[in-house]
């Protein structure tokens, strides 16, 4: 595992190394929660949800195994709470998804750095996707680097991509306060199956 980054400096900052002094302001307090700290920030924004027939025909195992949001929709209120924990360098995601007529979705997962810029996003069960972090053309960029399963606090690799594709993520700056992101799932034979896009604005930050 990644050696653990310094309380007082933010747990990204390591992993974009070199490149966290060119990150614009707005993704620095994006990622500004330091190792072994209850610090949290908090952005709302809308999202775009799109899946293709066969996602939607998996959507009770996704739902099941919480690893994807299990359904669409067009300009859907979320809300995000990037937190720390006290006791770790994980970066947790909490997002509560308000689609019309149906209760709050809960989507949480938690990124650990592993090595040089990779991190491991970790849902229900364990499951995870590994990508390396890069500043590049005015974006952060996540390239898939493979699927695996954290078990007992390492990752065990899971090579799965044949059957669900590969995964690319980014965010874009927009101003001091909003980004844009997007994240997509790519087949290589039948192209893509899954996306979300949107627009967030960072509402509160809090140290401690």
């Amino acid at each position: 595992m990644m050696k653990k980054p310094n309380m007082t400096a933010p747990i990204f900052k390591a992993i974009f190394g070199a490149d966290w002094d060119n990150l614009p302001e707005v993704m620095k307090q994006h990622y500004a929660a330091r190792a072994d700290s209850n610090d949290l920030i908090i952005a709302e924004g809308l999202m775009t949800v799109e899946s293709s027939p066969m996602i939607r025909a998996l959507k009770p195992l996704f739902h099941f195994m919480g690893t994807l949001v299990p359904y669409e929709g067009v300009d859907i209120p979320v809300t995000v709470h990037y937190r720390a924990r006290p006791d770790s360098d994980a970066f947790e995601l909490d997002r509560i998804f308000h689609f019309p007529g149906r209760a709050p979705y809960r989507y949480r997962s938690t990124m650990y750095p592993v090595e040089g810029r990779q991190v491991a996003e970790v849902m229900k069960f364990g499951l995870c996707w590994r990508t390396f972090f890069s500043w590049r053309d005015g974006k952060v960029r996540m390239a898939h680097r493979g699927y695996g399963f954290r078990i007992f606090g390492r990752i065990i690799p899971f090579p799965i991509d044949f059957l669900f594709g590969w995964v690319y993520a980014e965010e874009t700056p927009i101003n001091d306060h909003e980004f844009s992101m997007m994240m997509e799932i790519i087949h290589p034979w039948t192209g893509k199956q899954y996306g979300y896009s949107g627009r967030f604005k960072i509402i509160q930050r809090r140290d401690s």
